[in-house]
């Protein structure tokens, strides 16, 4: 049986292997199956070498493991290498790992807009954000502002991929926040923004927000946007683009986008 995966920690929230699942039951491929992997940091990389060992033909990666999932392959895409992170690990026969990004052309293909010559704020500092910031600059973005709380990680994040850290966020035509604030929401929303360093009317400074991170509905980042009149777009969709880009690279089969979409947003499908 060939199997799949996510790692992660926490990683229990995930709708991976709702999409997954969802996509081999539409092609017919009965016999494959993809799963929780939930696995805390200090055993990262000991359980990700194991896993080809015990059937995985891959598995992808969630936070907090993308810059570590990068660093235990064999070899990487000339993307995973010059994001400095990886969310996509195939495990050879021979027992070598290869990594893959494909955060970076799954959020450009769920924009269906051109990011070029946009000014685009990048939210966080981590293996998310740096395959933002590496593919809004590769697709032409004018400028890519990167904002962490924590400056120093968003200068080694700028340093490394030619963009702009800044200290405080700054007014953008496209707002991409690759934290996850959001995912076990806050008391109020206007803690949680700041969280973001925003504020609601600050909010209303970007006409299309997008969140990685996704739940029963909008975070209250997108709930913001959408109150301003701004374009909103949810990690729903951008969970099945780069989804969809893993499915054909493990299997060599096109990606059956229509019911990997349906099982994502069903919040009743079996995981």
């Amino acid at each position: 049986m060939p199997r799949l995966g996510v790692l992660g920690w926490p990683v229990e929230h995930s709708r991976s292997p709702a999409i997954h699942n969802a996509a081999f039951a539409a092609l017919g491929m009965d016999d494959w199956r993809y799963q929780l992997l939930p696995v805390p940091p200090v055993l990262f990389t000991e359980t990700a070498r194991a896993l080809g060992r015990s059937g995985f033909l891959g598995a992808n990666v969630t936070i907090p493991h993308k810059r570590d999932a990068l660093m235990l392959a064999d070899r990487a895409s000339e993307a995973a290498s010059a994001i400095g992170a990886a969310n996509t690990l195939s495990f050879a026969p021979d027992g070598t790992i290869a990594a893959e990004n494909t955060d970076a052309p799954g959020l450009i293909a769920a924009l269906q807009c051109s990011p070029r010559a946009m000014r685009a704020l990048v939210l966080g500092a981590g293996g998310s954000a740096r395959a933002a910031a590496w593919a809004l600059r590769h697709a032409g973005a004018s400028d890519v502002l990167v904002w962490n709380r924590t400056f120093e990680r968003a200068e080694d994040l700028a340093r490394d991929l030619g963009v702009r850290a800044v200290r405080e966020p700054e007014p953008a035509d496209l707002l991409v926040n690759c934290t996850s604030v959001g995912l076990h929401p806050r008391a109020s929303a206007g803690e949680e923004l700041d969280e973001l360093g925003l504020s609601f009317a600050a909010v209303g400074e970007y006409a299309y927000v997008v969140d990685l991170v996704y739940g029963a509905g909008p975070t209250r980042l997108l709930a913001a946007a959408g109150e301003h009149g701004a374009r909103t777009l949810d990690g729903v969709e951008i969970l099945v683009a780069q989804g969809a880009l893993s499915f054909e690279l493990w299997t060599g089969r096109s990606a059956p986008v229509g019911a990997m979409r349906s099982a994502a947003r069903d919040e009743s499908a079996p995981a």
